[in-house]
């Protein structure tokens, strides 16, 4: 029960790690695929496994209110629901905070939703959502937060920070009564101001929570922004607890983030990309819809081991997405999601032997960086 970490190497900043949780060993870094609904669309939890996934993100927002947290502990927990047997986080809501601000209400006491299902109301509390997560079963849990948009007024940042502070409090207290399987994770807020960054942090640290998040980034800002809140926070967080920068995607963020001493990844652009015929590679992205691939007989990229890769043409999965067909999605998602999954193993292997840098200068020295496409929204 609970969870376990260890730092195994180090290279200045960055972390080879090993997490035990309940339900089996995170190597880290580590990439967390999504799956909203307790799957990656299109995937199945055994090509999900094949692929190399050590552990998958579900959203505890989607699961309440389809098809009930109730429902899914009544079927025996998360795990047992999804067939998906190792290691599972789930969100706490904070980011639905900010993408669903016309349709929630934020008070001291927590946060009110309106479904945007079917309008039915929903009331997440710090001690609600701990519980929920509890009942899930779920190996990572996290704190419910206050996600702000960017940009904001400092005041207002502020203002969602010390509530964020509150509830963590209430979270932490909460969870050492009734405590679940695995572990609570703080969430770091702040926006971009880094005092409020460090006085977050400084406050959380001292709640002994599980783990530690960054929060808060990938809302909007620019690159430069997003960097600074990392290199301004991950040194503030516990060495012996894992790291965990949420919602942040692209190849070269998730270096940058390694560099700095993050351990944990999750992002929908792998999967979400692939779903609109963008597909990653070392060589630079690969845009399948369009006609020049339409007599192409390589892979999608030489020497890739993802079963996409091993059995089809470029120019057949550029056919299924020119005729609709809903094979092209899941093909480009196997591919994707084991191009990010081999650039971790590829990060830990560096990191392992000292090699950290050269990878990274590799990386920035080669073709068009993948995150120079835009990212498609659903």
């Amino acid at each position: 029960m609970g969870l376990r970490f260890e730092v195994l190497a180090r290279d200045g900043a960055a972390r080879r790690g090993r997490l035990e949780t309940p339900h089996g060993v995170v190597d880290t870094p580590a990439f967390m695929p999504v799956g909203t609904l307790g799957a990656v669309k299109g995937v199945p939890p055994h090509q999900l496994e094949d692929l190399g996934a050590s552990i998958m993100l579900a959203n505890l927002y989607h699961l309440a209110l389809r098809p009930s947290v109730e429902r899914i502990e009544n079927l025996g927990g998360l795990h047992a629901f999804t067939g998906w047997n190792r290691p599972m986080i789930t969100d706490s809501g904070g980011f639905q905070v900010w993408s669903l601000a016309a349709m929630r209400t934020v008070d001291e006491d927590g946060v009110a939703f309106r479904s945007h299902v079917d309008g039915s109301p929903l009331r997440f509390t710090p001690e609600g959502v701990a519980d929920l997560q509890r009942r899930l079963g779920v190996d990572l849990a996290m704190m419910l937060d206050e996600c702000p948009p960017w940009p904001a007024e400092r005041e207002d940042v502020r203002s969602a920070g010390e509530r964020t502070l509150r509830w963590a409090r209430r979270a932490r207290e909460h969870w050492s009564r009734k405590p679940g399987p695995g572990g609570l994770f703080a969430i770091v807020q702040g926006g971009v101001f880094r005092d409020l960054r460090e006085a977050a942090a400084a406050e959380l640290v001292e709640l002994d929570f599980d783990g530690y998040a960054i929060g808060g980034v990938s809302v909007g800002e620019p690159e430069a922004e997003r960097h600074g809140v990392v290199e301004w926070t991950a040194p503030l967080l516990p060495e012996d607890r894992p790291r965990y920068l949420m919602g942040v995607g692209y190849p070269e963020d998730i270096l940058h983030g390694v560099m700095h001493g993050i351990d944990l990844f999750d992002c929908v652009l792998p999967s979400r990309n692939a779903r609109h015929g963008l597909l990653f590679t070392r060589q630079g992205p690969v845009k399948i819809k369009n006609a020049r691939y339409r007599d192409d007989p390589r892979p999608i990229e030489d020497g890739c081991p993802c079963p996409t890769c091993r059995r089809v043409s470029r120019a057949f999965v550029h056919h299924l997405f020119k005729c609709g067909e809903i094979t092209g999605a899941v093909l480009a998602t196997l591919h994707n999601l084991r191009h990010y999954l081999d650039f971790m193993e590829d990060l830990r292997q560096a990191l392992q032997s000292g090699a950290l840098r050269e990878l990274a200068a590799d990386r920035t020295a080669g073709p068009v960086a993948a995150s120079s496409a835009p990212a498609p929204s659903d």
